[in-house]
């Protein structure tokens, strides 16, 4: 009998309980043993619960009981989840998490205390919720180079993007229908400023390139300033705005961003829609490969959970694949650096003036037109700019008109 434990019994925690008992008979015959949660820790009380009598308030009873071989931490937030996912992998119990923050603030040190250990630290529920990703990166694209990563990593954004796109809602409207329909916390920050994607990729580009990508070193940019304006813009552009997370090869360094972008209608990411995610891998042999599907949920997740419990429980010794070194900022590439083609929007009093000048600056512009457009607002796409260069040429700009908004233009 392998005795298991599950550390929070919030959203993603009852879904774990509820996905394991439900199918406890198939996935006892997928580990060819039996498997039983013995302890779930929560400070809360759950009387009521059928499961009342395995609920503990004290993380030491788990840590110490050598009964215990796995723990699932759905907690979430670093504090207490770093403490206590730290002590169990050093005291050789195998963890297996949902929680992005940890992972992509962590992971390089918990990961190397899981191989010191010989168990196994699993967080394939942390990036896309039920979608696989994490394990096809290190087992079934192992054969690959990974050259590039993107994707739309975030429902709730996509959920907002898609509303104001497809209905004309705009921004805060957007954000009130995705939290009155539980997509969106009550504090949605972490979504719509781009923390939660930017974890995310950060997690996905450590796995891929094999040395840790630190959030602090990404720079990071959400969604608050896309008005139906851009969306309409973006329409006669011939495509649609997506939060997007990206991470590629720039010889030895990884160039990282989080940021809306215009997707052109022919790329598959910008027929995402709704709180779904998608996933493009792009490796030297199998080209482009899309992972699609929910990103987020209380079943979707869990599922994704219970999956790490079952590899874990079959497992024998430590996961060598599932692994990355601990690197300096110096690893990422400063954005500055990039060259990319912008989107701009802006007002101004001599239409003509403001044109000859972006043209000076960028070359030549892709004018876009909108419905209602206001006698003195314009909005074009550059061409391909350096990132320092064109905040610099934007300050020139302004002395001839205000920059409403500015959104990059991506080729995935």
């Amino acid at each position: 009998m392998i005795k298991i434990a599950v550390m929070g019994y919030g959203v993603v925690g009852s879904g774990t309980v509820e996905v394991f008992y439900k199918n406890l008979k198939s996935i006892e015959q997928k580990i060819g043993d039996d498997i039983d949660i013995k302890y779930i820790l929560d400070l809360r009380d759950f009387s009521d619960s059928p499961y009342s009598e395995k609920f503990i308030k004290d993380f030491d009873i788990i840590l110490n009981d050598s009964e215990v071989k796995i723990v699932a931490e759905v907690i979430g937030g670093l504090d207490p989840a770093y403490r206590y996912v730290k002590s169990l992998l050093q005291n050789g119990k195998s963890v297996v998490t949902s929680n992005k923050e940890l992972v992509a603030e962590k992971g390089a040190e918990l990961l190397k205390i899981a191989r010191e250990k010989n168990v196994n630290f699993f967080f394939e529920a942390s990036v896309g919720g039920g979608i696989p990703i994490i394990r096809p990166l290190h087992h079934c694209l192992s054969a690959n180079e990974i050259d590039e990563i993107a994707g739309i990593l975030n429902g709730t954004t996509n959920y907002i993007l898609t509303k104001m796109a497809e209905e004309g809602t705009d921004f805060s409207d957007a954000l009130s229908q995705a939290q009155a329909l539980g997509y969106a916390e009550r504090d949605p920050s972490a979504d719509i400023n781009g923390a939660d994607a930017c974890r995310k990729i950060c997690i996905l580009a450590s796995l891929a390139f094999g040395k840790h990508v630190y959030p602090k070193n990404v720079h990071t940019e959400g969604i608050t300033a896309v008005s139906t304006e851009d969306v309409q813009y973006c329409k006669d552009f011939g495509g649609a705005i997506k939060l997007v997370a990206w991470a590629r090869k720039e010889e030895e360094k990884v160039a990282v961003m989080v940021c809306p972008a215009f997707i052109s209608e022919s790329s598959q990411l910008s027929t995402v829609n709704d709180v779904y995610n998608a996933i493009l891998v792009r490796g030297d042999a199998t080209g482009d490969v899309i992972f699609y599907g929910k990103g987020a949920g209380k079943l979707p997740t869990a599922s994704a959970v219970v999956s790490d419990i079952i590899i874990a429980a079959k497992m024998t010794g430590t996961s060598k694949s599932l692994y990355w070194e601990d690197s300096s900022e110096l690893f990422t590439v400063d954005y500055k650096s990039l060259s990319n083609k912008f989107y701009v929007r802006l007002v101004c009093s001599d239409k003509s003036k403001v044109l000859s000048e972006a043209e000076k600056c960028w070359g030549n512009l892709n004018i876009l037109r909108r419905n209602d457009e206001l006698p003195n607002e314009t909005a074009f796409v550059t061409e391909s700019v350096n990132e320092e260069k064109f905040a610099a040429d934007c300050r020139s700009i302004s002395e001839y008109g205000e920059i409403k908004n500015i959104i990059r233009v991506l080729d995935y």
